[in-house]
């Protein structure tokens, strides 16, 4: 397992010129009305990048009024959805004139690898606004077909001001995932990125604002889930909340939103995704895409592919692969172009990853490669793989959200349904096989909100994506995710003398 963790450098860190640190609320850039900031810090050294304002109920109530204004006064509501597209289109411009910088910033705040922000985080996050800048001037109703003599029809309407709460893993990506149909539909809103990664929201809200979004409509306020988050959940002048995290804060944001004013919610929430190989596999493709699954973005993804269940006859074969395959990982620097997987996001995930294989050692798996700190400083963990892994151990049940895989042995197709069923959670699944029949059998009995057939990660801006069971529900990307910010509203007149109903 390679270590590329400092010492010859050999690559070059981009300067880093942290630009915004305060709430941005109506259109400007604000200290906390508290005047409290918080750190933000490097996870490849755990010191501080910078200090942040931090938001808090006074706050959040300041940027909720903006958004009110904008919304019931504003123009953005009342712009033409062309209007609102070419201002999206704008922005989505300005997004890819600040790839690098924007990629620097999630990369000394999350961990996450530089080259995977410029090539794909960044760049997709900007074709996400331009999938829905093209989709808002195609809002519309229908018109009815009345049993009796009146004329009906539907108007979508934006459902008005929105709270989005977004998670630390892909700040980039949920930051876009939900503001994009959002704006697209008209809405106003107030944005709570995650604490440890507040630093490209903030920026995103400047570009906004540069591209033409008027005042008030799009609002960015760091702060704590049990202030910032809890105050949206609970505001009584918030219509929607869109939240991505935990399937144990959803539930309390569920909560708020029910003992307040009864505002909508959409969770997307925890995964343990099953991925399944069968028998007539190609072997190489196997082990690689799984290796992908698991370990991509050291493996703090929701859809993380961390229950691989593999068919009996192939599975000797499979572990030797695999365990291949990690062990060849370069662990490091993620600016360091060579580095396939950076550091965890803070220490307090570093130290949950490391509790968790420390408790699959205990239940009684096989640790087979992998799974110990590495590097001098910084949040580094080698990704691991366990065998002998039972379906009821914690590893195989629990989001460990951490470069861990759990390897079990299968015999039939039915075996593996229920296995990939023993879960709290239906948010992804894959598939591996060369049987269209096995295929579309064990993908329709799956239950989950996404399946992936000899693929992974098959997002896409028209691919609807969220979860069933405790992992949620409500869609991003995709009409669907336009769908939850609008309203139906239905109209009825009377007709009178009408030659045809």
């Amino acid at each position: 397992m390679g270590v590329a963790n400092g010492g010859d450098k050999g690559f070059e860190v981009p300067e880093l010129d942290i630009k915004f640190t305060k709430l941005f609320i109506n259109g400007r850039f604000v200290d906390a009305a508290s005047g409290k900031t918080f750190e933000t810090r490097d996870p490849r050294s755990g010191e501080v990048t910078a200090r942040i304002a931090e938001g808090d109920k006074a706050d959040i109530d300041l940027a909720v009024k903006a958004a009110r204004e904008a919304f019931d006064h504003g123009p953005w509501p009342r712009m033409s959805g062309f209007e609102r597209g070419r201002i999206l289109h704008k922005f989505a411009d300005l997004v890819d004139q600040h790839v690098e910088e924007l990629a620097a910033l999630d990369t000394v705040d999350a961990g996450k690898l530089f080259q995977m922000g410029k090539l794909l985080d960044i760049p997709s996050g900007a074709n996400l606004l331009r999938y829905y800048a093209g989709a808002a001037d195609k809002i519309h109703g229908e018109t009815l077909k009345m049993s009796r003599p009146c004329h009906g029809y539907t108007l979508k309407e934006p459902v008005g001001v929105v709270g989005h709460i977004v998670p630390w893993n892909y700040p980039t990506t949920m930051f876009f995932f939900k503001v994009s149909p959002a704006l697209a539909a008209g809405c106003t809103m107030v944005v709570k990125p995650a604490e440890q990664t507040p630093l490209s929201a903030l920026f995103y809200a400047h570009l906004a604002k540069e591209a033409g979004v008027p005042d008030g409509v799009l609002n960015v306020v760091p702060g704590f889930g049990h202030t910032a988050g809890a105050a949206i959940s609970s505001h009584m002048d918030i219509d929607k909340v869109s939240f991505t995290g935990s399937t144990e804060v959803g539930r309390l944001v569920m909560e708020a939103a029910a003992k307040s004013n009864l505002k909508s919610v959409s969770l997307e929430l925890g995964g343990k995704s099953p991925i399944i190989v069968f028998d007539d596999a190609d072997l190489d493709m196997a082990v690689n895409l799984v290796h992908i699954a698991t370990y991509t973005n050291k493996g703090e993804i929701c859809v993380a592919g961390s229950r691989i269940y593999v068919q009996e006859g192939i599975y000797d074969a499979f572990v030797k692969k695999a365990t291949e395959f990690a062990k060849k990982s370069v662990i490091g620097d993620p600016f360091n172009p060579r580095v396939h997987q950076g550091p965890q996001v803070d220490k307090a995930q570093y130290e949950k990853i490391l509790k968790y294989i420390d408790i699959g050692k205990r239940e009684g798996a096989t640790l087979v490669t992998g799974g110990k700190p590495c590097g001098d400083k910084g949040y580094y963990i080698e990704p691991a793989i366990f065998t002998d892994v039972k379906d009821d151990m914690a590893i195989a049940q629990e989001e460990i959200f951490g470069p861990v895989m759990a390897l079990m042995k299968f015999k039939t197709v039915e075996e593996a349904i229920q296995k990939a069923n023993s879960t709290r959670y239906g948010l992804a699944a894959g598939l591996v096989t060369k049987n269209i029949d096995v295929a579309n059998t064990v993908s329709r009995s799956v239950r989950a909100g996404a399946i992936w057939i000899n693929c992974y990660f098959g997002f896409d801006p028209d691919a609807p994506f969220g979860g069933c069971k405790m992992s949620g529900f409500g869609k991003d990307m995709g009409m669907d995710a336009l769908e939850k910010y609008l309203h139906t509203k239905t109209v009825v007149t009377p007709l009178y003398n009408t030659p045809w109903l």
